[in-house]
């Protein structure tokens, strides 16, 4: 799931994190009895973006459904951090 979000800088990315899957889930469950026992995965990923960068992501929030058809989710965040230069854990993309 991809989620374009601003935050006030009093709020941290692990807080508003916390917040978002919480309450979701609360309503997810209350609201849907078949999914009562479905979660969301531990962790998360976020990067920041400029204004510039706004439209572009939105358009491929739009459109994410048809990426993962053809390339699956692991590997895109694994070429993103590569193209950016970010170290990272391969356990964590697992």
């Amino acid at each position: 799931m991809h989620i374009l979000l601003s935050l006030p800088g009093t709020l941290p990315v692990a807080k508003a994190m916390q917040l978002l899957k919480g309450n979701s889930s609360k309503w997810m469950h209350e609201t849907f009895l078949e999914l009562r026992n479905s979660s969301w995965q531990e962790g998360y990923a976020a990067f920041s973006i400029g204004v510039s960068g706004v439209e572009e992501t939105t358009t491929y929030i739009r459109t994410q459904e048809e990426h993962h058809r053809t390339r699956p989710f692991r590997d895109e965040v694994e070429l993103f951090l590569r193209r950016h230069g970010l170290e990272y854990d391969v356990s964590m993309l697992e």
